[in-house]
């Protein structure tokens, strides 16, 4: 690797710099260059490490004749532009576990300064009181933990707390049961962590679907005596309801280090509220963090500079020479067939069983399985899932993959079929390309036919006169165009499955509408 060159456009701890060097790649740190001088000077860099200051746009990466990888030195990578990398192919990886000991021994940190009134009792005693009483608090022994999310983070969190002597509880439908078992924590529903829980910690990535998912109903399930953590993202939490459950006192308290809005606001109400304690986004920073950071950093320049993909590489692999085509049309279907899944079965998966039919079967699935892997896990942790990252995510996980391969296939050339299994519950689709289009063409067993792309609502129902005509006239009052409408049955007037394109999204009130019609099953929405 000699003769190799890496730029540092933003700061990062010596011990990064250190390891590069030792390695006999020159390194240049340059911190807080202009846009126009990094323009300037990157054609001669192999490698570019920055964190969330510099910008890596389009423009800086047509300049750079030579790279071939860029690291963010953290998780976050909204300041890179992957697209454009990927046409390019550079490699952009980041550092995602260098400080999940540090976010999770800072979420630990204020459980227990809300527990003891720690900031409250430090400020009195600053002003000159002396006031046991007014501060007395609580053990965490023998509590309840109730983490959402059971990612990395909240591993080590649930770890620690169990060493504590506290029962842990989680929510995390992406989890296997045998997993959460070894950690010594039990899964449970959404709101039966806040209704058991004295302190509920958030451990979850901001998506559409967690944005204010802690909102007003969430919080009047917590006990008077509880308390709200949140280490993770600030948009999970409605600032207002919260604001408003500590001011009625309908909570014990609660703890933020992330914001809506950051850097907060002098002037944001949750600065004067007594039972909340507030830390500037510190989850990630300790002095040992920001050094792992820099060395994973480091480590993924090294591999990627020896011609190895590195081990957190966010942007697609090349796919393999044999079947390439072929695979590259059905790595769609498949992440578009897992993202199904993921609406659909919505539960504790603990396997899914992928078989390719006709002339996928020739082929090695890797990256099908990948894509599956991808579809479901996406927007539900806390990192971005990739083709090269994917089946990592599954293993660790504990959701396991198994593949079945048939030459044969009756009715298309090639046939994807994947089946999620949880506990006795399953959950199957099947998709092929029909004009080149990823198209859906069974569920749980029932023959339909539907572009993989776009808004359905689905009901299973016991096929009867008028529940089709009764399912249009609600979404009619309710002003929701029917795009299209597909059923498949396997006997006359028995169980059958109806798809509905629909062009609005479907209210939750509405699906209960439909729900609750004679002869309905269940009903799904989902958006492909």
């Amino acid at each position: 690797m000699d003769g190799q060159k890496v730029l540092v456009a933003d700061p990062l701890s010596e011990a990064g710099v250190h390891l590069l060097r030792e390695q006999g790649l020159q390194v240049d740190v340059f911190p807080k260059r202009t846009p126009e001088e990094l323009l300037a000077i990157i054609p001669q860099y192999d490698a570019l490490i920055v964190r969330s200051g510099t910008k890596v746009t389009a423009d800086l990466l047509s300049a750079a004749e030579k790279l071939k990888i860029v690291v963010r030195a953290g998780v976050g990578v909204d300041n890179i532009d992957i697209p454009a990398a990927t046409k390019l192919g550079v490699l952009v990886a980041n550092a995602p576990l260098g400080n999940v000991v540090a976010a999770a021994e800072h979420t630990v940190a204020l459980m227990f300064a809300l527990a003891r009134n720690v900031p409250q009792a430090y400020m009195a005693m600053r002003a000159g009181s002396w006031d046991r009483k007014k501060f007395m608090g609580v053990e965490v022994r023998k509590k309840v933990l109730g983490v959402l999310g059971l990612g990395r983070v909240a591993s080590e969190v649930a770890r620690r707390a169990v060493g504590l002597g506290m029962e842990v509880i989680a929510y995390d439908p992406y989890i296997s049961p045998e997993y959460a078992g070894r950690l010594g924590v039990e899964l449970v529903a959404l709101e039966d962590v806040f209704r058991r829980a004295d302190f509920v910690s958030l451990h979850m990535p901001l998506t559409s679907e967690t944005r204010h998912l802690v909102d007003a109903e969430k919080l009047a399930l917590m006990k008077p005596t509880a308390y709200l953590i949140n280490c993770a993202r600030g948009g999970i939490v409605d600032t207002e309801a919260l604001l408003a459950v500590l001011r009625q006192g309908r909570i014990a308290g609660a703890a933020l280090d992330v914001f809506e809005q950051e850097p907060l606001s002098a002037d944001s109400p949750l600065r004067g509220m007594p039972n909340l304690v507030l830390t500037p986004h510190l989850g990630g920073s300790t002095t040992e963090a920001q050094d792992q950071v820099a060395v994973d950093a480091a480590e993924q320049v090294l591999t990627a500079l020896t011609g190895t993909p590195p081990r957190y590489v966010l942007n697609a692999p090349l796919l393999p020479a044999t079947g390439a085509e072929l695979l590259l049309k059905y790595v769609d279907v498949a992440e578009r067939m897992g993202r199904f899944l993921r609406a659909f079965a919505g539960a504790h998966l603990e396997r899914i069983d992928i078989m390719a039919c006709g002339e996928l079967a020739d082929f090695d699935l890797t990256y099908l399985r990948a894509a599956v892997v991808k579809g479901l896990l996406t927007g539900v942790v806390g990192h971005r899932v990739t083709l090269f990252n994917a089946l990592n995510n599954a293993e660790w996980r504990g959701l396991r993959l198994l593949e079945q391969k048939e030459s044969s296939c009756e009715e298309y050339s090639s046939l994807l079929r994947c089946r999620a299994v949880a506990g006795e519950q399953e959950w199957e689709v099947a998709g092929t390309l029909l004009h080149n289009q990823p198209t859906l063409v069974e569920v749980d067993g029932f023959h339909v036919m539907f572009p993989a792309a776009g808004r359905f609502l689905l009901v299973r129902h016991h096929d009867r006169p008028g529940t089709i005509g009764r399912v249009g006239s609600l979404l009619g009052q309710a002003d929701i165009n029917i795009s299209f409408m597909h059923v498949g049955r396997k006997t006359p007037r028995g169980e059958a499955v109806m798809v509905l394109g629909v062009d609005e999204a479907v209210p939750e009130a509405l699906q209960a509408e439909v729900l609750a019609l004679p002869n309905t099953y269940w009903v799904k929405v989902l958006a492909l």
